[in-house]
């Protein structure tokens, strides 16, 4: 009971009102509208110390994984998945490794642009009827490494993996479970790392647990909400989130350099 009161000690209105939001759209986020789970760290920073608000979102996250994948895991391509986690298992080893050689607001930054141009890429494609364009292996292997290490580094997987599966054109629900199962095996990937950087202490594991309902409630939220939006829509909810996301990374990112 140390650790809880410990954890709840000189906690003020504004820790939980950004805790909730964050949780709330991370929740949503796994509930299908992919790429707003990019914005839950920074959310959460407003209340709280960055490093404490990514060290309480791992754990939440993990659960949330659970409902995302039983929602959508069954639905899936094997062969992106196959490509790209073994890839992005480099990633984050590569991460871990140069995260204090590697500033980053400089990730934030070109992560940001890059989205943001693939973004208009993709609307200006759509529109003209582009057909599915299946990407080399290679490409796949470098998105995974990629998503990996921008995971790591700024908690910012979702635009790298994006860039490859987005042109593809799969069906709504065959990019939501492709996409629960590649960021749930990330997640899991990362644990061994936030456990050597000491994130795991009682009182972050236990603001995680006082969170986690309103976690699970977003995440069956968001499952629910997905499901009353058709392919077109669903895709062109995306492109917009990734042009938010990315606007949200290179802003932070660009001004964190001035800094």
């Amino acid at each position: 009971m140390d650790a809880l009161q410990t954890a709840l000690a000189g906690q003020n209105a504004g820790f939980w009102i950004a805790a909730v939001i964050g949780v709330t759209v991370l929740g949503l986020a796994k509930g299908g509208f992919a790429g707003l789970g990019v914005l839950g760290v920074p959310i959460m920073a407003l209340g709280m110390n960055p490093v404490m608000a990514a060290a309480i979102l791992l754990p939440i996250l993990l659960v949330q994984d659970v409902f995302s994948v039983r929602a959508f895991g069954a639905q899936r391509d094997d062969a992106v998945l196959k490509v790209m986690i073994p890839s992005a298992c480099i990633g984050i080893v590569a991460g871990w490794a140069l995260a204090r050689f590697v500033p980053v607001a400089m990730v934030e930054l070109a992560v940001g642009l890059i989205s943001i141009a693939f973004a208009f890429q993709r609307i200006v494609a759509e529109r003209r009827g582009i057909p599915a364009r299946i990407g080399a292996a290679w490409e796949g292997v470098a998105a995974g490494a990629v998503a990996g290490f921008t995971s790591q580094i700024a908690h910012a997987g979702s635009p790298p993996f994006q860039m490859h599966v987005l042109p593809r054109k799969l069906p709504r629900d065959v990019f939501l479970g492709t996409s629960s199962v590649f960021f749930a095996s990330i997640n899991w990937l990362k644990v061994p790392a936030y456990w050597a950087l000491g994130a795991f202490t009682p009182a972050n594991l236990w603001l995680a647990l006082i969170l986690m309902p309103a976690a699970i409630l977003s995440t069956w939220a968001g499952t629910i909400l997905v499901r009353r939006v058709d392919g077109p829509r669903f895709y062109a909810i995306i492109h917009a989130l990734m042009i938010l996301v990315g606007g949200k990374l290179a802003w932070d990112g660009f001004w964190a350099l001035l800094a």
